[in-house]
């Protein structure tokens, strides 16, 4: 019960803690629920954007695959990240973000209307932006439920012997999902912000201190990882050792550097920098970034790599054929008493959450901008009834997810790979739209397309022949191929159709008018002479 209760009483701080920044800052209108007046600072962005790319992949799922394919998995998954989520916002949100506070967006469809003059462009994305959501937000909804239910087990053993006495899954992932539409019914973005400056600081806190106690109980980490280089050498290194092939491939590792890409594309990320206060607050977010990364990924990856040979009253922690989303909890249940798993397990719902709400309130802020408003007239809905509509559409969104989330679709890790693919494969739609000029409406429909059509057939594919979760193609990664179709067809269709309208361009390439030269004081250009 000891854990049960913690989570209880973080979840009520949550709660209140959303209810304070909504009553004591909130202007009560649409435009601060959906992007809080476009006020927020330097901390309070670098919070929110790190806490929403932080998922239950980045901490569940890291620690179940660092379990199955060793060390290789920080490279391969926190160093790319960390590289090229900061590229991204650097090269793509500043730049969307001044457009949108020139112009007054809120949703991505919004920006993609505007600059390609293309209401047909905005349909398509809409159901492909939510089609790639709800994987996404399955990702927290199986998390958090499996997490409860390990570290629970014995609460409830009358009521719940299927479970051992612990929190059904289907139970946990229901509260958490309750509470996060709680905060974000009630304040928006601003409530969100606040939770996730608080969410990122207990995770990222809490993560360090799992790494310290776990090491502790295994003997240290020098330990630790000896036990792992005599067992299991194979997982700590990326090649082939000891007739063991490689876990990760050549090809594959280099490819992986597309995934991260997919930051451009979140809905929910293009939220939150809508909601910077100036260009400058980017600052702390692009620089600060990699090193936050490098904090929460390297304690889930060294506890997956120790729960392969760990030991406890002599068997093993997590058997070789467990769930993977079920490693970090067994780790944490067994090593540590009942208090700390509590707090524990409090940080790796803070991760998960700090994402569902972002997400939650994107899909809403997509479906009153991109759909009621824009096709049935902004005039003839108040702030009220425009908050209600996005606040009915998560509700519906939530339900599907939760429904789908019972049938337990796949490791958080694999439903991962293929959520983020998805999104990489609109990056060429977003970086043509800011830096190339030719890009067309044609051009771009033709890459969203040609895009969900090759993901589907690779999904589809993977799915029927069974492969292992990481569906190479000739070693590389599907989503290489995905974002090579999808970039071939913008270029090959916006080269043979129209060149987009004059006033466009400059509404989005303004030509800067040179400024007149000034003369050279004489003593200057007499210096400049010699």
């Amino acid at each position: 019960m000891i854990p049960l209760i913690i989570i209880i009483v973080y979840l009520g701080v949550l709660l209140w803690l959303s209810r304070f920044a909504h009553i004591s800052f909130s202007r009560h209108t649409a435009g601060d629920y959906f992007v809080a007046s476009r006020t927020i600072g330097p901390f309070l962005l670098i919070m929110s954007v790190f806490g929403t790319t932080m998922t239950a992949f980045a901490l569940v799922g890291s620690t179940g695959e660092a379990f199955t394919h060793g060390i290789g998995v920080y490279g391969l998954m926190a160093s790319w990240s960390g590289l090229v989520h900061s590229a991204c916002f650097f090269l793509i949100g500043v730049k969307l973000w001044s457009y949108g506070n020139r112009f007054n967006f809120t949703t991505q469809i919004q920006f993609f209307r505007d600059r390609f003059q293309s209401n047909t462009l905005g349909l398509i994305l809409f159901p492909v932006l939510v089609g790639l959501v709800i994987p996404y937000l399955l990702i927290g909804v199986l998390a958090s439920g499996a997490t409860i239910e390990k570290v629970t087990v014995g609460a409830f053993p009358s009521i719940f012997a299927a479970t051992r006495g612990g929190i059904p899954a289907w139970l946990g992932s229901g509260a958490v999902c309750t509470v996060v539409l709680i905060y974000v019914f009630g304040g928006g973005v601003r409530s969100t912000a606040w939770a996730n400056a608080l969410q990122t600081c207990v995770f990222m806190v809490l993560g360090a201190v799992t790494l310290v106690l776990i090491a502790h109980k295994l003997g240290g980490a020098e330990a630790a990882t000896r036990r792992v280089a005599e067992l299991r050498p194979d997982l700590l290194v990326r090649g082939s050792v000891d007739g063991h092939p490689a876990h990760i491939g050549h090809l594959q590792f280099l490819s992986y550097l597309f995934v991260p890409l997919s930051v451009a594309m979140f809905p929910h990320l293009f939220q939150h920098w809508m909601t910077a206060r100036s260009a400058r607050t980017f600052r702390a977010t692009v620089i600060l970034h990699p090193v936050f990364i490098m904090l929460v990924w390297l304690p889930c990856i060294l506890v997956g790599v120790w729960a392969s040979t760990a030991v406890w009253g002599g068997k093993p922690i997590v058997p070789p054929d467990a769930n993977p989303n079920a490693v970090l909890a067994r780790m944490v249940g067994t090593l540590t008493n009942d208090y700390m798993t509590g707090f524990l397990t409090v940080g790796i719902l803070a991760a998960i959450m700090s994402s569902l709400d972002s997400q939650f309130l994107a899909i809403g802020s997509m479906f009153t901008h991109d759909i009621v408003l824009h096709y049935w007239g902004e005039q003839r809905f108040s702030d009220r009834q425009r908050i209600l509509l996005g606040r009915c559409f998560v509700l519906v969104i939530v339900v599907v997810s939760y429904l789908i989330s019972l049938a337990r679709p796949g490791s958080v890790f694999e439903l991962g790979v293929w959520c983020f693919s998805g999104f990489t494969s609109l990056f060429p739609l977003v970086f043509a739209a800011l830096y190339w000029k030719r890009t067309t409406a044609a051009g771009a429909i033709a890459s969203v397309l040609t895009a969900a059509v090759v993901w589907c057939g690779l999904f589809s594919w993977s799915m029927v022949t069974g492969k292992d979760e990481t569906h190479l193609l000739y070693g590389l990664m599907p989503v290489s191929l995905i974002l090579a179709a999808a970039a071939a067809a913008l270029v090959a269709v916006s080269l043979v159709t129209k060149a987009p309208a004059t006033a466009v361009l400059e509404r989005y390439f303004p030509t800067a008018s040179p400024r007149p030269v000034e003369p050279l004081p004489q003593s200057v250009a007499q210096e400049v002479a010699i």
